[in-house]
């Protein structure tokens, strides 16, 4: 079988420096740790192909001998995890001890996912909304042991009580130690000595569960909320995974969101926006009235300061941005049609706006 470029197999360049490599090994270890993809049966040899990759590199000699005769230059040189027992000393090698779950490899608990659909609103002011949902919690009755009540716990047989076994592996490099969790005990190293009678010795069972979440103002649709340790329980000994609500936000035909400001659109008559008028518009907060001056063009806007969205962050509030629809009327009988005639007739150039064309409209609307 043909062999990659251990270069390619780090995505780094031939220049690389040593602190590149590591850290394009820790990258890819974090990737492709077997333990982190449990349903994909090339992980084993894709995680032991980068740490071939980075046993050569990270070491002058064998580097220097690899970049002037390539694999050749290297054989018998692969890794064979002499050094390491299994997958896992050797990622917590790298990661500072770092473990896929507690005790002997016990699995941590799933996270669960939520959507909850607030109002336009809502994601502006903010909102409280309790939840419901199903998760995998401790057994109540034997309180996540798995043992029957006045029942102790039993060290695991299969394992010794470690949580793990290990068993030789080969790989497309040659054979290694491979630690797995205990199929027995689940990593727990102990067993029950007498089943708990509710959950059948698995320490857990299906419950139903509330929460209230609250949604900060200035949320958008799509964001994500993380309640810690709210979702499916682990295996005995390992932490409970998390809960993420997702909002999501209704449409409000009266606004948009553009950033932290709030865009609204409103009809003004022709003759209105000649003459200027005081007129009603939605906002964030209700009703709010605002003047519409002498003269005002179709796209011309006016701001509504503070009146949008706050940031997230606490810092700063966006703005609402009126803009005007002006709807020039159609005149479908002669006496319109003379009165307009008068008007136009009494009409110089003077009367229209002078130094703002399309372009200086469209850049006044987005200011």
């Amino acid at each position: 079988m043909s062999r990659r470029d251990y270069y390619e197999v780090l995505g780094v360049g031939r220049d690389a420096s040593d602190d590149d490599i590591k850290r394009a090994f820790r990258r890819k270890a974090r990737e492709l740790h077997p333990d982190v993809n449990p349903d994909d049966p090339n992980a084993e040899a894709l995680f032991t192909e980068a740490a071939e990759a980075y046993e050569v590199l990270s070491d002058a000699e064998s580097r220097g001998m690899y970049d002037r005769f390539g694999h050749e230059g290297v054989r018998g040189q692969g890794t064979n995890f002499t050094d390491f027992d299994s997958f896992q000393d050797l990622f917590a090698a790298f990661f500072g001890g770092e473990r896929f779950g507690a005790r002997g490899g016990a699995r941590a608990g799933d996270d669960l996912g939520i959507a909850v659909d607030i109002t336009f609103v809502e994601s502006a002011q903010g909102v409280e909304r309790e939840i419901e949902f199903d998760v995998v919690a401790p057994c109540e009755t034997c309180g996540g042991s798995g043992a029957a009540p006045g029942a102790g716990l039993d060290r695991c047989p299969s394992c010794g009580g470690q949580g793990q076994v290990r068993e030789v592996a080969r790989g497309p490099f040659g054979q290694f130690l491979r630690t797995q969790v205990c199929s027995h005990c689940r990593g727990a190293g102990e067993i029950p000595a007498e089943r708990c009678a509710t959950c059948v010795g698995a320490g857990r069972q299906a419950r139903s569960r509330t929460a209230r979440v609250e949604i900060p103002a200035g949320i958008s649709s799509g964001q994500q909320i993380r309640l810690v340790g709210r979702g499916h329980a682990g295996d005995r000994g390992a932490p409970a995974g998390d809960v993420y609500v997702q909002v999501d936000v209704a449409e409000d035909e009266r606004f948009a969101r553009h950033d932290l400001d709030v865009l609204t659109t409103i009809e003004v008559p022709a003759t209105d926006a000649m003459v200027g008028t005081t007129v009603s518009v939605p906002t964030l907060d209700g009703e709010a009235n605002i003047e519409i001056e002498p003269g005002t063009q179709h796209g011309d806007e006016v701001v509504l300061r503070g009146k949008g969205f706050p940031s997230l962050r606490g810092r700063g509030r966006g703005h609402q941005r009126v803009i005007m629809d002006v709807r020039v009327p159609r005149v479908d009988d002669e006496a319109g049609r003379r009165a307009v005639a008068d008007l136009a007739g009494k009409l110089t150039d003077k009367n229209y706006r002078d130094g703002e064309g399309l372009f200086d409209r469209l850049k006044h609307a987005f200011r």
